[in-house]
């Protein structure tokens, strides 16, 4: 009697035991099949930053100039791309290799920031050195610059004072002389020629001796008399005559004499022209008549 109590007591432990190993094997289940979509997350996340890692590997070697940091760029680089590639081999459900591969990305992280806390650290001392260089050139520019309209204003002071200082001759008159000095009206009587002039007063020029030279042209374009020769814009000119005079700076007459005794003085218009340090300083014209 007591067996046959004991039996349906037994396959009611059984049964049960059975029910609770079979609700905990499912319960197992479950939690490992969460635990392989979350490695399956956890690797589609992983692969799409070491990819995102590797882009910016690149992106940061396009703003530096240092070759010891871009070979050192490159090496993280080969090994992201290495890491990838292992990634893209690892099973969904091998957590463990999984969360080594999360270990690495952490380690790539690290270097990635630190590099690019180098980077932007060259970049604004690339920045400051290029400002810097900048505005030396702005002010050098501005410095040759002023050097250069100095020296355009100090050319052009210098043409002013060479203008200023260039003597002027005035009241230039010249009269036809007989053999006994006095004045003659026809051409066949005129034996030399008188030139008078005033050189104006010149503070400006220096003082000291000039030599004046007096060119008349007779009316066929020959040189009256000539008498040597003088320097004028490059090429050497003769003249009719040419006298030392004392210049002071205050206004002075000069009188020069053309001889014609080898010349024939033929009526007509007769041009004159008066030189000195190398510059016409004036000219005037006399007409004679038959």
């Amino acid at each position: 009697m007591k067996k046959l109590i004991a039996f349906p007591f037994m396959l009611l432990l059984a049964a049960s035991v059975c029910g609770c190993q079979s609700e905990k094997q499912k319960q197992q289940e479950k939690e490992l099949e969460e635990l392989r979509e979350l490695a399956k997350m956890d690797r589609q996340e992983m692969e799409n930053q070491y990819e995102q890692f590797a882009l910016q590997y690149d992106e940061l070697k396009k703003g530096i100039r240092d070759d010891s940091l871009i070979v050192r760029l490159e090496e993280e680089r080969q090994r992201t791309q290495e890491l990838l590639e292992e990634l893209r081999r690892v099973k969904d459900n091998d957590a463990a290799e999984i969360r080594r591969l999360k270990k690495e990305l952490e380690t790539v992280r690290g270097i990635l920031r630190t590099y690019i806390i180098q980077v932007d650290s060259l970049t604004r001392e690339n920045g400051r050195l290029t400002s810097e260089r900048d505005e030396a050139r702005a002010m050098l520019d501005g410095a040759n610059t002023k050097i250069s309209n100095l020296n355009d204003e100090r050319a052009r002071l210098s043409d002013k004072v060479a203008i200023a200082s260039q003597l002027n001759a005035t009241a230039i008159n010249a009269v036809g002389l007989k053999s006994n000095g006095k004045s003659a009206r026809r051409a066949k009587d005129i034996k030399r020629f008188d030139v008078n002039f005033l050189i104006n007063r010149n503070v400006t020029a220096n003082t000291g001796e000039r030599k004046v030279y007096v060119r008349m042209m007779n009316p066929s374009g020959g040189v009256v008399n000539p008498s040597g020769n003088f320097s004028y814009e490059n090429k050497q000119l003769e003249c009719s005559a040419v006298k030392n005079i004392e210049f002071t700076g205050e206004e002075q007459r000069v009188s020069m004499v053309i001889k014609t005794d080898n010349d024939f003085i033929a009526p007509g218009q007769y041009s004159i022209y008066i030189f000195t340090d190398g510059q016409m300083i004036g000219s005037s014209s006399i007409t004679l008549k038959k």
